[in-house]
């Protein structure tokens, strides 16, 4: 018997307790510092009866194993489980990659020729692919279908969205199938209107992002004209913030993340406030051309040729009940610090632990791009080349080996025995491929998730 490798301590000093973890099992405990000592022993042939309990405790919750090689085959049995499991199927649906913002980190934003011939799903591709979801749900039989519509901006394509959430949600009652609908949007198009269309078939949350302030959100977010959205989008919010579930996100650079205290303080004063189910913000990720003085954030591409997740909006996917990209390159100071402003205001936000494997890692989650092509996850939507499949299924020499990369991800096998690879995964598989030419390299963000586990054990001890 031996500790697991997945184990992490967070010693309480003020309690002269600890916080124990297993990333693994998810198990986590605040003991005595003597039965965390437990973990140490060489030797248990002699142990008392307190003892022998603690340490039967600590095997029930993953802390101790047999062995090493169990622990290592534990892990990739999770990791199969997690790749294999058919209780979910989840489609990330982008309806457009037109956008109405003019954000300056963004390719779309400074870019008008792009924005003019970026694809758009037509109707007719919509009615292909709700026959290839039908497929899907047929052949996997999943209990829960989930469907996000995201972009570029989804609003600015109602009809595809409306048509396929209503196709979908009378294909998931006949199958007896559970449906949850989300939808990623700047929020300057969402109305009342959009969403009581909507609420009959499944919607489960809307993310709408801010960027800090007033001021520093429309100098970020400003309409293609200019014209400033802060104001607009907060009443939109809170024209149906009593509808549905409302996340809110952010993204920050060097230059904005000064104002987002100031955004929860405004929040937190409004009528809406109360019914936001999520916070949670990010860095902005661009070039990083020239070198970043010291002492700033290091912001890094995404996309060859400057094209922030490869011409899927920087908001990133992930709805109100869940994320599938939210925690790539950030900054662990300042996320650290804003995830604390923000549970200080009483906004629910992330742990910061709990931050995967994400669904690129799952073969029964799928990114539809507006011409009907496959992608593991919206940081490769637009590049054919990583291009899995299409709902016309169509076979090709390119999808097929860009299927068969994706099969074969296991960047944590470079990892060593990191504690953090059950909720890491060897990071951002799309930041791998853009920065360092290979998605099977880990990017690792080690740093991070000691900062948030700090803060993890701090709540958990509170609350013991």
């Amino acid at each position: 018997m031996q500790p697991s490798i997945f184990n992490i301590r967070v010693p309480l000093k003020e309690r002269d307790d600890v916080f124990l973890m297993n990333t693994l099992t998810d198990a986590q405990l605040v003991v005595s510092s003597d039965v965390a000592d437990l973990l140490d022993r060489k030797s248990f042939d002699e142990l008392t009866d307190e003892e022998r309990g603690a340490v039967d405790l600590l095997s029930e919750n993953g802390f101790f194993v047999s062995d090493y090689e169990t622990d290592r085959r534990k892990l990739d049995e999770y990791f199969h489980s997690i790749k294999h499991s058919g209780t979910q199927l989840h489609v990330t649906v982008l309806t457009t990659l037109q956008c109405n913002f003019a954000c300056g980190y963004c390719y779309q934003g400074d870019r008008e020729d792009f924005n003019q011939f970026a694809d758009k799903m037509t109707l007719e591709t919509s009615e292909r692919l709700a026959q290839w979801i039908e497929h899907e749900l047929d052949r996997l039989r999943p209990e829960t279908f989930a469907m996000t519509f995201f972009g570029g901006e989804p609003l600015l394509n109602l009809p595809v969205m409306y048509q396929l959430a209503e196709r979908m949600w009378a294909a998931t009652q006949a199958r007896g199938v559970n449906m949850f609908a989300s939808i990623i949007t700047n929020g300057l198009l969402l109305t009342p209107d959009v969403v009581d269309r909507m609420l009959p078939f499944g919607l489960n949350g809307i993310k709408i992002t801010l960027d800090g302030d007033r001021d520093t959100h429309n100098r970020m977010r400003p309409l293609r004209g200019g014209q400033g959205t802060f104001d607009r989008i907060v009443e939109n919010i809170r024209q149906v913030a009593g509808r549905c579930r409302i996340a809110i996100g952010g993204n920050f650079d060097e230059s904005s993340v000064d104002s987002f205290p100031a955004l929860l303080d405004f929040l937190k004063a409004q009528d809406f406030g109360d019914k936001l189910i999520k916070v949670n913000f990010k860095p902005v990720i661009r070039d990083m051309a020239p070198p970043v003085p010291k002492g700033m954030i290091p912001l890094i591409p995404v996309g060859a040729g400057n094209k922030p997740l490869n011409g899927t909006c920087m908001t990133s996917a992930g709805a109100g009940h869940g994320s599938t990209c939210d925690s790539c390159d950030f900054l662990d100071d300042k996320m650290s610090f804003l995830r604390e402003e923000t549970r200080r205001h009483g906004f629910p936000t992330p742990d910061g632990v709990h931050n995967g494997p994400c669904h690129v890692h799952m073969e029964h989650a799928h990114t539809i791009g507006p011409d009907g092509s496959l992608y593991a996850c919206p940081g490769f939507t637009g590049q054919l080349a990583t291009s899995t499949g299409h709902i016309d299924d169509r076979h090709d020499a390119g999808r097929a080996a860009a299927r068969e990369r994706f099969d074969r991800l296991d960047p944590w096998k470079d990892c060593g025995d990191c504690a953090f690879i059950p909720v890491c995964a060897g990071g951002c598989v799309a930041n791998s491929f853009t920065q360092l030419g290979d998605m099977n390299l880990p990017t690792c963000h080690k740093r991070s998730f000691e900062s948030a586990l700090v803060s993890l054990a701090h709540s958990a001890a509170s609350a013991a």
